[in-house]
């Protein structure tokens, strides 16, 4: 399922800010209308992979400030999973330091929502609720604009780690071309040329790269 396009889905949930402070029915909808959002999802807290990604964006988290660009974090765990692993010491495999907001999903619906929950609910042959495959969000990322509509979206398998590179650059394409009305090539990185959305800008750029 893409959500490209669309509106990115809304919910009301408890998440921990700052690294220490519980807060109950955040929603990303504060942002419309004043930031862009990178959300993103992962498996589960006190894990192998995911803290070395929470750690990367938090390294990069002035970056994305910089672009005036919200970085929200969510995974199945509880908030009071989340906040435990936010006082532990990275030494220890924790993600001590990381100030942005962590979601928890504990009902599963927002990574449903989102179509990166890593299986789904059904009924047995015998009629018990159960679930199929990993009750677990994939690696998901979701570029949001000031409108509330998702530009962009990558999702992993839960081994892949992620490229926080790779999301600032999204951004900063996006930004280029709200601003500049100009779309961004391949391998386009900020300071280099785009192009105009014509037969003649596409022309020019090939002939001049």
């Amino acid at each position: 399922m893409s959500l490209v396009g669309k509106k990115a889905p809304v919910f009301k949930a408890a998440a921990v800010v700052n690294g220490e402070e519980i807060v109950e029915n955040f929603s990303l909808e504060q942002f419309i209308g004043k930031k862009h959002v990178v959300f993103f999802f992962y498996p589960m807290d006190f894990t192998f992979v995911c803290p070395t990604e929470l750690l990367a964006f938090q390294e990069q988290l002035t970056e994305f400030e910089k672009r005036n660009t919200a970085v929200v974090g969510c995974s199945v765990d509880s908030k009071f999973s989340h906040y435990a692993w936010l006082q532990t010491p990275k030494n220890k495999g924790g993600i001590n330091g990381v100030k942005y907001p962590l979601v928890a999903d504990f009902s599963k619906t927002i990574a449903a929502n989102y179509g990166v929950l890593a299986g789904d609910f059904d009924y047995s042959e015998t009629g018990e609720f159960v679930f199929n495959g990993n009750p677990v969000a994939y690696r998901g990322l979701f570029l949001i604009d000031k409108n509330g509509n998702v530009r962009h979206q990558l999702v992993n398998d839960l081994p892949l780690g992620r490229n926080v590179e790779e999301a600032l650059r999204m951004v900063d394409a996006l930004q280029y071309f709200e601003e500049n009305g100009e779309v961004c090539p391949a391998n386009w990185t900020k300071g280099k040329d785009a192009l105009k959305a014509t037969k003649e800008g596409v022309a020019n750029y090939l002939a001049t790269h």
